[in-house]
């Protein structure tokens, strides 16, 4: 697992690129620019989802233990 801060640093660099090749693009239509945008739009987003999952785990704890606590309690509202 990344560090938030890590995560922060590559979205940064990312977008930077992006930036970078939407100035290319605004020049003329690339094929190859285009296709680098959408899979580095696709990377950004994956870096999101990963900041936001590193975040909750921070905040909130592990998913696994999370739920196994949530079924135990489940299974102990059902037996009373």
């Amino acid at each position: 697992m990344s560090t938030l801060q890590n995560i922060r640093d590559e979205i940064e660099r990312l977008s930077d690129r992006r930036v970078e090749l939407w100035h290319r693009l605004s020049d003329g239509r690339d094929p190859d620019v285009a296709t680098e945008l959408k899979e580095l739009d696709h990377t950004i987003e994956a870096l999101w989802d990963e900041h936001r999952r590193v975040r909750a785990t921070l905040r909130f704890g592990d998913r696994s233990k999370i739920v196994a606590r949530a079924r135990m309690e489940e299974r102990l509202e059902r037996a009373a």
